[in-house]
């Protein structure tokens, strides 16, 4: 059982072609896509989700790994239809609302009802924007090691700042070394190990006969918090030894 879980945004030993493309360029050209992709309307995004869907199974990725990767975007998905149902069945009641009278009435209710319960455009819009966002991080997380986050986004500030230490009297004030980059590249490569820990709570409750409900969610997310501030407190400890 252990072998076969699936963690989201897990790195893929098997070697594709997005595996030799080098980490710098792939950080480079994600900010850009993902925002040309919140521009785009809903057909163009469906559409995008086709073809990056196309392209993961193509680099290897497995349909049990692409759903897994889409986790996040469903729960966000579900909260978001939920408050926005919640919402409008506020404001139709506080501000709407008149006496049923039957049988017209009723008819009217479930027409109401099934009005109320049929999503919106605007959020359809926003969860295919996530979808497609989602499953662009996927294949970088997935394509792509710490190790080599962390040296590409070293590389890009590196870079930056060579440009900035050549500037007179300004430039002499600038270390050559990257400092930004660090905090950033320990917050990316953490993203894939929250959901790891996760993972490895959720088999172990199920595993002790745990069941589904307000209960669990209140529980693992506190454990959750508690290792992952563990985890990172860690590695900190580990960077500050390396550093001195």
């Amino acid at each position: 059982m252990v072998r076969g879980k699936q963690t989201i945004f897990k790195y893929k030993t098997t070697k594709t072609s997005l595996h030799k493309t080098p980490a710098m360029l792939k950080l480079f050209l994600l900010l850009p896509l993902s925002i040309f992709c919140m521009s785009l309307p809903s057909p163009w995004l469906l559409a995008g989700i086709i073809l990056a869907a196309i392209t993961a199974f193509l680099l290897n990725f497995t349909p049990r790994e692409q759903l897994t990767d889409l986790k996040p975007a469903l729960f966000y998905a579900l909260v978001m239809y939920a408050l926005s149902i919640f919402s409008i069945l506020f404001l139709h009641i506080t501000k709407n609302y008149s006496p049923p009278s039957l049988p017209s009435s009723f008819l009217s209710f479930l027409f109401s009802l099934f009005f109320y319960l049929t999503p919106r455009p605007e959020f359809l819009r926003i969860t295919l924007r996530l979808v497609l966002i989602i499953q662009l991080s996927a294949m970088l997380f997935r394509t792509t090691s710490s190790m080599e986050i962390r040296e590409g986004l070293n590389s890009i500030e590196r870079y930056i700042r060579k440009i900035f230490y050549r500037l007179p009297v300004f430039g002499k004030k600038i270390s050559p070394q990257p400092r930004f980059t660090e905090n950033i590249s320990l917050f990316l490569c953490f993203i894939p190990e929250i959901f790891a820990i996760w993972t490895n709570i959720n088999l172990a409750w199920k595993a002790r006969g745990g069941r589904q409900g307000f209960r669990k969610i209140i529980t693992l997310v506190f454990i959750l918090i508690t290792l992952s501030f563990e985890k990172a407190s860690i590695k900190a400890r580990a960077l500050a030894a390396r550093e001195n």
